[in-house]
């Protein structure tokens, strides 16, 4: 007899909140293109493909802005829903940047001063992060360059890193008049010890992709230099030795003469992603090959685990940095901005902790104390 009685809607529902108005192509924005899924031998397989989200703004460090945030939402949650996509791609503009975070330009001139408006663009990348989280695809967060404060909390939502091994990652919240309230005191206490968490979230030290690889907070480093015609290492970082009188030297910056030389050849280098590229596609490849149903239900298991403290934390740390931003942030952010003007990315600490000492109300008096002059 069959089934034939049962009656079924044949019409394939379409499930997508946001629409392509969050997209563009001219920076600053955010971009999405779906890719073909490439076998090893090179082959394109017909139907399946991979979700790039691309943060364009290279002028300003791939730095977010409140458009830019709808953006990375938008793609998370499209291609969430896609049922043609395999794996999500995050990655960005150019050879300089991931991300740096949020716009500090946006930040000094709009948000500042504005804790209602602040907070409501908090709610905007709250969402973020929890789209990430909550793709119901893996997601793979694509290093192509410094990966520093708001942009190392979005990348570390990603399932996993491959990374360029020019990458830098950092926080710059407590030099810079915030905290690394949007991820990475959730985050970075599950990838490093707790004592490396603690020092990376508050000294702001930048450290190399393959100090990080050692410490386990990313999964692949690639070179990405070339020179002759040949891959070769980041001269900038030792990575031919493991103990040097006694400590652990690899991935730390090389000093002296030596490393300022290094630097300045990578300033002029030839940036070739082809390595990179290629481990990213060996990873879809990998992810293709498994059930999807499977595969979901084993990343959410694993993400549940970040996701705890981020969902534990994320509404009450929102507001703090919302208030914040009539007073550290407004500092900091402003100073941060000016730099052009001023020479200076910091506001004079040791004044400001003198004045706080003494008391004194953070007044028009106080900010001008404490703030970089500009240059004659």
């Amino acid at each position: 007899m069959g089934l034939d009685w049962l009656k079924k809607d044949k019409e394939v529902k379409d499930h997508l909140l946001w629409g392509k108005e969050h997209w563009g192509t001219e920076p600053p924005c955010t971009m999405y293109e779906k890719r073909p899924i490439i076998d090893p031998s090179g082959k394109e397989i017909e139907g399946l493909y991979s979700a790039w989200i691309t943060l364009n703004n290279p002028a300003q460090f791939n730095s977010y802005t409140t458009k830019m945030v709808k953006g990375v939402i938008a793609g998370f949650q499209n291609a969430s829903l896609d049922r043609s996509v395999v794996a999500v791609i995050f990655t960005a503009v150019g050879d300089k940047a991931f991300c740096t975070g949020g716009n500090t330009k946006e930040y000094a001139e709009y948000y500042s001063g504005k804790p209602n408006e602040y907070g409501e663009y908090m709610d905007l990348f709250n969402g973020m992060v929890d789209a990430i989280l909550m793709c119901k695809k893996p997601t793979i967060c694509r290093v192509n360059g410094m990966r520093i404060a708001g942009g190392q909390e979005i990348g570390m939502a990603c399932d996993m890193a491959i990374s360029s091994d020019t990458a830098i990652f950092g926080q710059a919240g407590p030099r810079h008049g915030s905290a690394p309230d949007g991820g990475s005191s959730d985050f970075l206490p599950w990838f490093l010890s707790i004592e490396d968490a603690i020092w990376n979230c508050v000294s702001c030290e930048l450290w190399s992709a393959y100090k990080m690889k050692r410490l386990s907070l990313i999964s692949q480093v690639m070179p990405v230099i070339k020179k002759d015609g040949k891959f070769v290492r980041n001269p900038a970082v030792i990575t031919d030795k493991y103990i040097e009188d006694g400590e652990i030297v690899y991935g730390e910056f090389v000093k002296g003469e030596e490393g300022k030389r290094a630097r300045e050849f990578l300033k002029t280098a030839q940036v070739d992603f082809e390595l990179l590229d290629k481990a990213v596609n060996d990873v879809i490849w990998k992810f293709t090959n498994l059930f999807p149903g499977c595969l979901i239900k084993s990343l959410d298991s694993v993400r549940a685990k970040k996701k705890f403290f981020w969902d534990f934390a994320k509404n009450y740390n929102r507001h703090w940095l919302a208030v914040n931003m009539s007073t550290e942030a407004f500092l900091g952010f402003h100073a941060f901005n000016t730099k052009k003007i001023t020479g200076e990315d910091v506001i004079d600490f040791i004044k400001y902790r003198q004045l706080i000492a003494q008391g004194k109300d953070i007044d028009e008096a106080f900010i001008e104390a404490v703030l970089p002059k500009p240059k004659e």
